[in-house]
């Protein structure tokens, strides 16, 4: 099929591949513009561009699609394809854009629709504690990820798997159900399946204020959410007010003998790691840190420095 192509992240990256390697023709690769990555903020460009100038593919990075010139420059080309692929693009599609190809545009969408409609699915099925997620291969419409669905594919969420680890393996799974949806819609028998929006839930991009640490949620929840916000935006709590990152934790049940602490309490210290007391008495064990300015490191490397006792009170600022 004549596709262009819309992804930005690695997670895109699988799909595009997938395309090119079954003979499809990708005549078109848009893409976000190159942005400062690191401390140093060095000008990069993002994973899909990179795929596409090493398979000679043209590449957009326009910074808006909502204006009369865009419509004017890019509306002919998306007439020429027969759908036009998206993959973690990162815009919002103008109307015209999704009704240009003729068999308009198919979303490569990384949860079990309709849970999780929006920016970061992947990262919120983890924080609120799911143990299966997948992809859902969906026909846009001007809503927020509320199009017909035409393919799912599940996987469990294991135990301690975090977003980064899960999102590989996400990847993969929706180039092989993207595949499977142009071969169906090549023979003419695709189906589409309406979604049921009472069922919906909604998981909005992920802020740094996302990562502070509520001790009065459970140790579970605040491992899930640890796990969920790996690496952005991680989960931190203040000491003695200074910022300080919890990098591995683990969550304990519950313990009568901490139920009179404070939430966000130290209640007990070893060699290696500390405990804090979290909401219904429960537990969190914390074994690696990262404090303000400087690197990841174990809690036994920390705490040869840090002023921290029993009781000593964990929360913001």
């Amino acid at each position: 099929m004549k596709l262009i192509f819309m992804g930005t992240p690695e997670f895109a990256v699988p799909s595009l591949k997938g395309l090119l390697a079954a003979g499809h023709e990708v005549f078109a690769v848009f893409t976000q513009p190159d942005r400062p990555v690191g401390r140093k903020q060095i000008i990069t460009p993002p994973p899909v561009k990179v795929l596409a100038l090493e398979r000679g593919l043209p590449v957009w990075q326009p910074t808006k699609l909502k204006t009369a010139a865009a419509r004017a420059e890019l509306e002919p080309l998306f007439q020429q394809a027969d759908a036009g692929i998206v993959a973690a693009y990162g815009r919002i599609l103008p109307d015209w854009m999704l009704a240009a190809p003729q068999h308009g545009c198919i979303n490569v969408h990384s949860s079990l629709l309709p849970k999780y409609r929006g920016a970061a699915p992947i990262n919120w099925a983890i924080a609120c504690g799911e143990t299966e997620t997948g992809v859902t291969i969906m026909q846009m419409d001007t809503g927020l990820d509320t199009g017909p669905m035409l393919l799912q594919g599940k996987t469990a969420i294991g135990a301690e798997e975090t977003a980064a680890e899960l999102t590989p393996r996400l990847a993969e799974l929706g180039a092989k159900l993207l595949l499977e949806v142009l071969e169906s819609l090549q023979r003419g028998t695709l189906t589409a399946t309406p979604q049921n929006d009472a069922d919906a839930t909604h998981a909005p991009i992920l802020n740094r204020e996302d990562g502070l640490v509520n001790w009065s949620l459970t140790a579970t929840e605040i491992s899930n959410r640890l796990r969920g916000f790996t690496p952005f935006p991680g989960c931190y709590t203040f000491l003695h007010g200074q910022r300080l990152e919890i990098v591995r934790a683990a969550a304990e049940s519950v313990d009568s003998g901490a139920s009179s602490l404070p939430a966000g309490a130290v209640c007990e210290l070893t060699k290696t790691s500390f405990t804090v007391v979290c909401g219904d008495a429960t537990r969190l064990r914390v074994t690696e840190v990262q404090p303000a300015g400087k690197r990841p490191m174990p809690v036994r490397d920390f705490l040869n420095g840090a002023k921290i006792a029993l009781n000593t009170q964990l929360g913001a600022v």
